[in-house]
């Protein structure tokens, strides 16, 4: 009996091993195959979490696109109005210009060219008079362009806004200069006439000048000291207002105002 049980049994033996032989080489790729496909759908489905997640509210600058109109007009008068204040505060103090070399006035340069001489003559002592008589009138004259520029801050539209955002680095000093200049050259004048008008050097400037200006001889804007120095002076308050406004853009952390900050970066981040 045993012997006849023993051949069926080995050959059940047999085709057992045949039958896992062939899972080894065809049911192990099965497996790798399908754990592949439920990774794969795992994969898809941690990807598309991950896709509706919001981003991190740090890891980029804001978009322009993403201010609102109101945001950015917002930030360049705060902008604006923090570099009025600030020049016409660095001006229009004592040596403002005068204490400056950069920015202090020179003689007009008519006179300039024949410095030398007058110095020769014993009339230095009246060029040197003249000089800081009519860098104290600019430093007298500096204050009353505040209340203009700052009114000139509270006219700007949206449409200014926008284009002195994607403007150049002094653009919005560009505004202030085409908004203001005319007006402050009427402010400006007066005072500067009053605090060079008893200079004897000025009064001689002036007589020879309007003259040498009628024939052509002479440039009209430097005809009168008064003239020269009124001019003189709205350029420089002008050139350092632009210099913050540049300086603001290259770097906006300076800026000290969050929205300020976001907004000139967010042009920088293109």
């Amino acid at each position: 009996m045993e012997q006849c049980l023993l051949p069926g049994i080995l050959t059940g033996i047999n085709i057992g091993k045949r039958i896992m032989n062939r899972l080894r080489w065809f049911g192990l790729p099965l497996i790798v195959a399908l754990s592949l496909s439920a990774h794969a759908d795992w994969r898809e489905r941690i990807k598309g979490i991950l896709d509706k997640a919001p981003a991190s509210p740090t890891s980029q600058p804001a978009s322009t696109a993403q201010l609102s109109q109101a945001d950015i007009a917002t930030a360049l008068k705060q902008a604006l109005t923090q570099g009025a204040s600030s020049a016409v505060a660095q001006l229009g103090q004592k040596d403002g210009f005068f204490g400056n070399p950069e920015l202090r006035i020179p003689l007009p340069p008519a006179l300039k060219k024949v410095e030398s001489g007058l110095r020769a003559v014993g009339m230095g002592a009246q060029a040197d008079e003249l000089t800081l008589s009519m860098n104290r009138a600019a430093e007298a004259a500096v204050p009353e362009a505040k209340a203009l520029l700052l009114q000139a801050v509270q006219e700007i539209t949206l449409t200014d806004a926008r284009q002195i955002l994607s403007g150049g680095a002094t653009a919005a000093t560009d505004y202030f200069r085409q908004k203001t200049e005319s007006s402050l050259m009427e402010r400006f004048r007066p005072i500067v006439a009053a605090n060079v008008k008893d200079i004897g050097l000025a009064q001689q400037y002036d007589r020879y000048a309007s003259t040498a200006a009628r024939y052509g001889l002479l440039d009209e804007k430097q005809a009168a000291v008064d003239e020269y120095v009124t001019r003189e002076s709205l350029d420089r308050l002008y050139e350092v207002i632009g210099k913050h406004e540049a300086q603001l853009r290259a770097d906006p952390a300076q800026a000290g105002s969050d929205l300020l900050r976001k907004v000139f970066e967010s042009v920088r981040g293109g």
